[in-house]
């Protein structure tokens, strides 16, 4: 298998709890790493690639909920699958409401475990690639000038080349050869895809200042 291919994080305090699941999922196909506490979890250098981590909700030292909030803090993001058999209603309410994947109750389904852990794997998968598609953009974003910032923010409004002018004290060609910079700096085939773009860097919440250029 490949660094970068999917992986599955199991932790569970009981070893032959850890043995099975680690047979079950290597039996679809996917990589796992097993660990029997939040410590030795948090120790291992995770690979950069789509996982998931299915934990047991009592672990020794820090419980599986600790673990999630260690996670959280740190911006780790990956989906986290609740196993447990001491589980009860405010215990499933607290990991879900902190953005667990699935709570599933010892003794559980094989199917349904796998069932979570490939929605978990495409929910990562997902958000990843979302993540690194927002940084490119920001990448590009980056190389403009500060003017030409102030310029795409007002024609994503749909303000035309004239008022753009107006609003910037710049004169009309000005703003026609700031607005050709932009396209080819964004890499944006139309004014519709630069509004998407914009729209995801959230200009418009945005106030980037710096000497004009």
């Amino acid at each position: 298998m490949k660094p970068t291919d999917p992986i599955v994080f199991v932790v569970d305090d009981d070893q032959s709890v850890r043995e099975a699941l680690d047979s079950l999922i290597r039996s679809i196909g996917l990589r796992v790493e097993t660990f029997a506490s939040a410590q030795d979890f948090l120790r291992h250098q995770r690979p950069d690639a789509a996982a998931c981590l299915v934990l047991d909700v009592r672990l020794p030292g820090r419980s599986g909920l600790d673990l999630q909030r260690d996670l959280a803090i740190a911006g780790e993001r990956m989906p986290i699958i609740f196993i447990s058999g001491h589980g009860d209603i405010p215990m499933t309410v607290r990991a879900m409401k902190a953005g667990a994947a699935e709570f599933l109750p010892k003794p559980f389904r094989q199917q349904d475990l796998l069932d979570a852990i490939w929605q978990a794997l495409e929910r990562d998968q997902a958000a990843r690639q979302g993540r690194a598609e927002l940084a490119e953009l920001q990448n590009r974003y980056d190389t403009l000038t500060v003017r030409e910032r102030q310029v795409i923010v007002l024609i994503v409004r749909g303000m035309l080349n004239k008022l753009v002018a107006a609003e910037l004290g710049i004169t009309e060609v000005t703003v026609k050869v700031h607005r050709h910079h932009i396209m080819q700096k964004m890499k944006a085939s139309s004014l519709p895809a630069l509004v998407r773009m914009a729209e995801q860097l959230r200009l418009a919440e945005r106030g980037d200042n710096g000497p004009y250029t």
